[in-house]
C-alpha cells in the first residue's frame, strides 16, 4: 500500500516573546524619554505589571535582548491592520494585449488607443501586436509607422519597455506605465474579443486583451 505524502502547513510568523516567556536574565529596556537601560528581567516585569502593560521582546538576537513595555494586544492589532492596508493597496501588474491591423481605420485606431491608455492608467503593461495577412507583409514599414504612432499618442503616461520588432508575420511592442501614473477605476472601452495573455516567464499576472 502506497504511503500518503504528508503535507506540512506553512510556518506561521514567529510572534515575539512576552512577559514571563522572555528567558534572558537581563534585558535592554527601551523607554520613551529615557533611552535604553540594561536591567534585571524581574525589574522589567515589575515595571510592566505596575503600568498594567506587557513586557515585549522586540529584538531577541541582541545580547541582552531589547524589550519594550507596551500594550501587546493593541500593538498586535495595529500590526495586522497595517498588513491589511498594504495588501489592499498592492497592485498586481498584468499584461494586456491590444491587436491591430496595418490598414486599421481611424475610428478603430481610436478605440484601440483608448483601451491601451485605460490599461496603462490602471498600472498594467500593454502588449501591442500587429499581424500581417497575405501581401501586407511586403510593407512592414506601415506597421512600424502605426506602432510609432501609438507609442507617441500614449507617451504622456507610458514608456516603451520593448521596442517594436518583427516576430514572424507580426510586429510586437510592449508599453509600460510611467512611475507615478494615476490609476483610474473605470474600465477601458471594449474594442472586441478579449483574450488572456500568459506571462509566466516574467511572473506577471495575465489579463484580458483587446482585439
Amino acid at each position: 500500500m502506497a504511503r500518503r505524502k504528508s503535507h506540512k502547513a506553512p510556518p506561521r510568523a514567529k510572534e515575539p516573546r512576552t512577559n514571563r516567556q522572555i528567558r534572558a536574565d537581563k534585558v535592554r529596556l527601551v523607554t520613551e524619554g529615557k533611552g535604553i537601560e540594561v536591567i534585571d528581567i524581574r525589574v522589567a516585569l515589575e515595571r510592566a505589571e505596575q503600568a498594567g502593560l506587557d513586557l515585549v521582546e522586540v529584538s531577541p538576537d541582541q545580547d541582552p535582548p531589547v524589550c519594550k513595555i507596551i500594550d501587546y494586544g493593541k500593538w498586535k492589532f495595529e500590526q495586522q491592520k497595517k498588513k491589511k492596508e498594504q495588501a489592499k493597496n498592492q497592485h498586481t501588474v498584468s499584461i494586456k494585449e491590444i491587436k491591430m491591423r496595418p490598414k486599421i481605420g481611424d475610428h478603430d485606431y481610436d478605440i484601440k488607443k483608448r483601451n491601451a491608455i485605460g490599461f496603462l492608467e490602471k498600472g498594467d503593461k500593454v502588449k501591442v501586436s500587429l499581424r500581417f495577412r497575405g501581401r501586407e507583409i511586403t510593407h512592414p514599414e506601415l506597421g512600424m509607422k502605426l506602432m510609432d504612432r501609438l507609442a507617441q499618442d500614449a507617451s504622456e503616461i507610458s514608456q516603451v519597455e520593448s521596442p517594436a520588432k518583427m516576430e514572424g508575420r507580426q510586429i510586437v511592442m510592449v508599453l509600460a506605465p510611467k512611475a507615478g501614473v494615476k490609476k483610474k477605476l473605470g474600465k477601458p472601452e471594449e474594442g472586441g474579443k478579449e483574450k488572456e495573455v500568459a506571462s509566466r516567464a516574467t511572473g506577471e499576472k495575465s489579463g484580458p486583451s483587446s482585439e
